[in-house]
């Protein structure tokens, strides 16, 4: 019987959700798993559930931590075989009152984030995949949550350039999902109230429905959005395929906002705004 070949991964954003989930998976497969967190009962909790799960603190808006992270890792292995950057977050509101600083924070985190862990961990990638977790949001058409959709489209546009100009055999995939069942959409219900506080209440009257639709999409999102699971599954078959795609949507509504993104724009926006104004 042939034996496994154990595959050495590195994870951002794995104390919750998708990232936590995908390095539960791949430890009990067998794989060693480098798990980027940022707390240390996160660490201690991740390292208790198997032996093949090692926690790096790593903050990903910080060049100091990740340049730590770096060096740790390298202590333990002179090989990653994939990358999955996962870390992520969701500025949501009217673009109208998002401030530049709080869209910088968007970017800080989902663009250059992963494209600096990229970066720095690439003398590790040979032979590698690095995968990055990207939305059906890249799409670009949903309203109210334009800097998570922008912040997105841009990592994809950064992670071609590394598909089309590395020199290494690496693979650069991107993974997009539609919504997912993770604690990313509470916290950014919550992230939008807080950064519309300042916001006057004749300002926030002319939203008032999007507001709500909000914070419904938000809780819907915690019982009819995609299963952990299913996105788990997709990166697992990644991981294991000799020539994976460079990019995945995965469920229905993943495939039918790329499929309407090809559209006339005109045509979507109407289609868009006539949904927003029945709300």
């Amino acid at each position: 019987m042939k034996e496994k070949i154990q595959q050495k991964i590195f994870i951002t954003g794995a104390s919750s959700g998708i990232g936590r989930e995908t390095a539960i998976r791949l430890a009990k497969e067998g794989h060693k798993v480098f798990a980027g967190i940022r707390r240390k009962t996160d660490k201690q909790e991740l390292e208790k559930l198997s032996e093949n799960i090692t926690g790096v603190y790593i903050d990903i808006t910080n060049d100091s931590s990740i340049t730590k992270a770096f060096w740790y890792v390298m202590k333990k292995t002179d090989k990653l075989d994939v990358l999955i950057n996962n870390a992520g977050i969701v500025v949501a509101g009217p673009l109208e009152f998002l401030s530049v600083k709080q869209i910088k924070e968007q970017f800080d985190v989902n663009t250059f984030g992963s494209l600096a862990v990229t970066q720095k961990f690439l003398p590790l990638l040979k032979d590698a995949k690095v995968i990055n977790i990207s939305s059906m949001a890249a799409s670009g058409i949903f309203p109210y949550i334009s800097p998570y959709c922008a912040s997105k489209r841009a990592s994809d546009i950064l992670l071609n350039s590394f598909a089309l100009e590395c020199k290494e055999n690496i693979k650069f995939i991107s993974v997009k999902p539609a919504a997912v069942k993770t604690p990313i959409w509470n916290k950014s219900a919550l992230k939008a109230h807080e950064n519309l506080k300042d916001v006057s209440d004749i300002n926030k009257q002319k939203y008032e429905k999007e507001f709500f639709a909000l914070k419904q999409n938000a809780s819907d999102n915690n019982t009819k959005a995609l299963e952990i699971y299913v996105v788990v599954d997709k990166l697992i078959k990644i991981i294991k395929s000799k020539n994976p795609k460079q990019s995945y949507n995965i469920g229905f509504a993943a495939t039918a906002a790329d499929w309407a993104s090809k559209l006339p724009l005109g045509f979507i926006n109407k289609l868009i705004k006539w949904k927003l104004n029945h709300l």
